[in-house]
């Protein structure tokens, strides 16, 4: 057997087993439907408003397992609800109000629709891979000797048109169930395929909840942006109160009491010139240093290319680059991007102990997207540590993302997109 026809008979089976689940769905579905409809129905007596948050978080929980068979059909779907407001008040007044906001919701009366026409429709498209797949079977079963004990027992039987009364007409069947199991090939996939459509048609976000959720997401973006705006500005304060400032201090000092010594002792003012000297030269290292963190010179003056080659250069590990950036980028995003994998890089040194790291960065359209990958001992996790939370909110700034895999033992790839069509394009607030 060919590997396309393995692939495909793989394919079929697959199908075959995400039909069975369609139907299982499809059951869950239409208990969601009439436990939300009942526990509509009794809001007028006052007690769906204790019902009705279970129920549709039933329906909303059997809406969702439908998104993901469709995602696992090719049909991913995202989360359509309205982010929940502030709960507020609390016992029966913010029940109330949770009610509200789930029937304001439109994806809660998509999920109603859907829930309704799946029990029908998805039931049905779930059991066509099931239903062929079997009349398959029992055509190759019967032209394999299984007509021979019924027709023995006098049953009566009939494989489509075709009467089992001798070996010609089992060997038909078998022709037959042959021809079957060859419509089984292409028709459980694509019973598969059109529920996902379906489902994909019916429980899509619509743009009032994209909308919605972009608002909330540039909320708790912007929030996060603000305390590390402030965090670092407490940062650099601090280095410039410790280091610089201290330093620039003890210069003042040290030339005040070389002005004093400058008649009386000649050696004494010489010697405290010198170390006035060196003092301004780590004040002025201290300095340099402290502006590279905020915006290193190499960045601002060559771009990201030559500044993630200064990273390289710059780190103990044996960093590989291969780096397709033919153009600068917008300033922001290029500092973005430069400090997420200084962060990376800093993170594999210190965690993964990794005998190499190699770092691709390329322009795809609008899309600058970079990875980095070491063979270290892996086991990094995006909640543990500040260092994964801060790269994914400085890249959720610029609608940007962050995706660590990092299974223990290794490896570890981190992959960075950032949208970078604002190189070119200015938002003008005229």
């Amino acid at each position: 057997m060919s590997t396309s026809a393995t692939g495909r008979h793989r394919t079929a089976l697959r199908a075959t087993g995400h039909g069975l689940l369609l139907c299982v769905n499809a059951m869950a579905g239409l208990a969601a439907f009439i436990v939300t409809a009942m526990s509509l129905a009794f809001l007028l007596l006052g007690v769906g408003v204790v019902l009705l948050p279970a129920a549709l978080g039933l329906l909303r929980a059997t809406a969702n397992w439908g998104r993901r068979l469709a995602g696992a059909a090719g049909e991913p779907i995202p989360t359509p609800y309205l982010p929940r407001p502030d709960p507020g008040e609390r016992a029966m007044l913010g029940l109330v109000h949770r009610v509200h906001w789930l029937l304001t919701d439109p994806a809660t009366w998509r999920d109603l629709l859907w829930a309704l026409l799946n029990t029908l429709i998805g039931f049905v498209l779930g059991m066509v891979p099931i239903t062929v797949l079997g009349y398959a079977v029992e055509g190759l079963l019967i032209a394999g000797g299984l007509w021979i004990p019924l027709r023995k027992a006098d049953i009566d039987l009939w494989y489509t048109f075709v009467p089992l009364t001798d070996w010609r007409f089992a060997a038909l069947a078998g022709l037959i169930g042959l021809a079957v199991l060859v419509l089984w090939l292409g028709a459980a996939p694509l019973a598969v395929k059109a529920h996902a459509l379906m489902t994909r048609a019916l429980l899509s976000p619509t743009q009032r909840s994209k909308l919605a959720a972009r608002l909330r997401a540039l909320s708790e973006t912007r929030h996060e942006i603000i305390d590390i705006q402030a965090a670092e500005l407490r940062r650099i304060e601090r280095d410039l109160h410790d280091g610089a400032q201290a330093r620039l201090v003890a210069i003042g000092l040290k030339l005040g009491a070389a002005n004093r010594y400058l008649e009386s002792d000649v050696d004494k003012v010489r010697t405290l010139l010198a170390e006035a000297s060196d003092a301004s030269v780590k004040a002025l290292e201290e300095l340099r240093n402290l502006v590279r963190g905020i915006h290193p010179p190499v960045l601002a003056e060559r771009g990201l290319g030559p500044a993630i080659h200064a990273l390289a250069l710059e780190s103990p590990l044996d960093v590989e680059l291969e780096l397709e950036l033919p153009h600068r980028l917008y300033p922001p995003i290029e500092s973005a991007a430069y400090f997420a994998v200084s962060e990376l890089l800093t993170n594999a040194a210190k965690h993964a102990d990794p005998q190499q790291v190699a770092i691709t960065a390329r322009i795809t359209g609008d899309l600058l997207r970079i990875v980095v990958r070491d063979d270290g001992r892996g086991g990094a996790n995006m909640g543990d540590g500040t260092g994964l939370r801060g790269i994914a909110r400085r890249c959720a700034t610029f609608d940007g993302s962050l995706e660590v895999r990092s299974p223990v033992g290794g490896p570890t790839v981190a992959t960075l997109e950032l949208p970078c069509a604002s190189s070119s394009q200015r938002i003008s607030t005229s």
